[in-house]
C-alpha cells in the first residue's frame, strides 16, 4: 500500500472535522483536492474509508483502523522535524476538549491549581460539542475531552477500540431567570409556568436538541434569543430578554441581576460529566491534568 503523507493528514483533518468541505477550510486546500485525496487513499488500501451521510461522513472500520496508525505516523513525523529543527520536544503538552459550560466552573479552576505546581504541564483546551470532540480524540487532536451526558449515560461513540469513560460529577439542571422578573423571591417554578416564557438557546446542531430550552416542554417554545456563550445569555438573562437552563454551579458566573431557579413537576434533568480519553497508557502529563480535574470535581460535588 502507498500511503502519501499528504494523504494521511486529509484523512486525519476529515476524521476531526466530520465534512470535506470542513478539513479543506482547515488544510487550505480545495474540496475538490480533499476528495481526490481520499480517493487516492481508498484506491490504496484497495476499501471504502468514509461513509456519506447527509451531515457530512463518518470512518469506517478500515477507516478508523487507518486512523488510527495515521495519527502515529505523523506524530512520529512531526517529532522528526522538531528534533531537525533543534526545537525543545512539546512532550508536557496536554490538548483539553470540553463542553461550554464546564470551562468555568471545572476547567479554568483545574489550570488554576495546576499552575501551582511542578512540573507544570503546558495545556491547551478547545470548547466543542460532544461529536466534534469524539472526532477530535479519535483523530489524536486531543489527549483528553470533558464531555456530558443524559440518562442513560451511553458511551459518547460506539467505535472501536472503545473510549476510556471515567465519570467525575453529577449536576442537576435548573432555569436561569432574571432576579426582578416574573419569578423574582422563588427558588421553584413549576414546569407549566415556563411554557410561554422566552427561551435563550444555543445553536444546535443536526440531531442535537435545542441546547437552552427545558427538555420535555410540551408544544414548541418560544426562541427569543440564540447565543453561543455563557456570558451573552446571562446579560440576556439579567436584561429580562428570556430564560434559559444552566447548571447552578455556573452561578459564581453569571452577572448581577441573574438567579436560578429549579424546576417542579417533571422529573430531574440530571448531567453527568465524564473525562473521555482513547484507551491505553497516560503519560505523566496528561495524568496530572487528570488528577488536577479531579479534584475540582470533587470539590464542586461537596
Amino acid at each position: 500500500m502507498d500511503f502519501t503523507v499528504a494523504g494521511l493528514r486529509v484523512l486525519r483533518e476529515v476524521a476531526e472535522r466530520g465534512t470535506f468541505t470542513a478539513a479543506a477550510e482547515a488544510l487550505g486546500y480545495t474540496q475538490s483536492a480533499v476528495s481526490r485525496q481520499v480517493a487516492a487513499l481508498e484506491q490504496a488500501s484497495g476499501t471504502r474509508l468514509f461513509d456519506r451521510h447527509p451531515g457530512g461522513v463518518r470512518l469506517t472500520g478500515p477507516g478508523s483502523t487507518l486512523l488510527r496508525h495515521a495519527v502515529v505516523a505523523l506524530d512520529a513525523l512531526e517529532a522528526a522535524g522538531r528534533d531537525l529543527r533543534g526545537t525543545p520536544d512539546a512532550g508536557g503538552r496536554v490538548r483539553l476538549g470540553f463542553f461550554p459550560s464546564a470551562g468555568a466552573p471545572l476547567v479554568a479552576q483545574a489550570l488554576a491549581a495546576l499552575r501551582r505546581e511542578e512540573p507544570r504541564p503546558q495545556v491547551t483546551t478547545r470548547e466543542g460539542t460532544t461529536p466534534s470532540l469524539v472526532r477530535a480524540l479519535r483523530a489524536g487532536a486531543v489527549d483528553l475531552a470533558l464531555l456530558s451526558s443524559r440518562p442513560p449515560h451511553r458511551s459518547p461513540d460506539t467505535d472501536d477500540p472503545p473510549l476510556h469513560v471515567e465519570p467525575l460529577l453529577e449536576t442537576r439542571l435548573a432555569v436561569a431567570v432574571p432576579a426582578a422578573g416574573r419569578f423574582a423571591g422563588r427558588d421553584r417554578v413549576g414546569a407549566e409556568e415556563l411554557a410561554g416564557e422566552a427561551w435563550i438557546a444555543s445553536p444546535a446542531g443536526a440531531g442535537e436538541p435545542l441546547l437552552g430550552v427545558w427538555p420535555g416542554l410540551p408544544g414548541r417554545p418560544r426562541v427569543g434569543h440564540v447565543a453561543r456563550d455563557w456570558l451573552t445569555k446571562f446579560q440576556l438573562v439579567a436584561a429580562g430578554a428570556g430564560i434559559t437552563t444552566a447548571p447552578p454551579v455556573l452561578l459564581p458566573a453569571a452577572p448581577p441581576g441573574v438567579r436560578f431557579v429549579h424546576v417542579e413537576g417533571v422529573a430531574e434533568e440530571v448531567r453527568r460529566v465524564s473525562l473521555v480519553r482513547m484507551p491505553g497508557p497516560v503519560a505523566a502529563p496528561v495524568r496530572a491534568v487528570v488528577d488536577a480535574l479531579r479534584r475540582q470535581a470533587a470539590e464542586m460535588a461537596e
